[in-house]
């Protein structure tokens, strides 16, 4: 990719960026108080966010069964509302302990 091509590219993403963020200045100027629109512009960066990270959570370990029991951690800790480093750390020490056993067992 040459410099030109570079900056053009950078252009672009500063463009949809701000046309994403300056768009909806323009045309919503009141407060919104439609229930429903309020609730569902609550959602949607939980929904974003989880149809992210989801599938990448089963395509980043070693092993699909790790990655189950890492989502399984993840899961059963935040139903009941732990912290988000807590889950995090939980998941990742699950992934880790089940990668370690799936590996024994493996040169057993």
């Amino acid at each position: 990719m040459s410099e030109q091509q570079f900056l053009w590219a950078i252009l672009a993403m500063a463009g949809v960026m701000m046309l994403f963020r300056i768009v909806p200045l323009l045309f919503c100027k009141k407060k919104i108080k439609n229930q429903f629109i309020q609730s569902f512009l609550a959602y949607v960066p939980c929904a974003v966010l989880t149809s992210m990270l989801v599938p990448e959570a089963f395509n980043s370990t070693a092993n699909f069964w790790s990655a189950i029991g890492g989502v399984i951690v993840a899961a059963v800790l935040a139903y009941f509302e732990r912290s988000l480093i807590e889950v995090a750390i939980s998941s990742a020490v699950a992934v880790f302990i089940i990668e370690k056993i799936m590996n024994m067992v493996n040169f057993i």
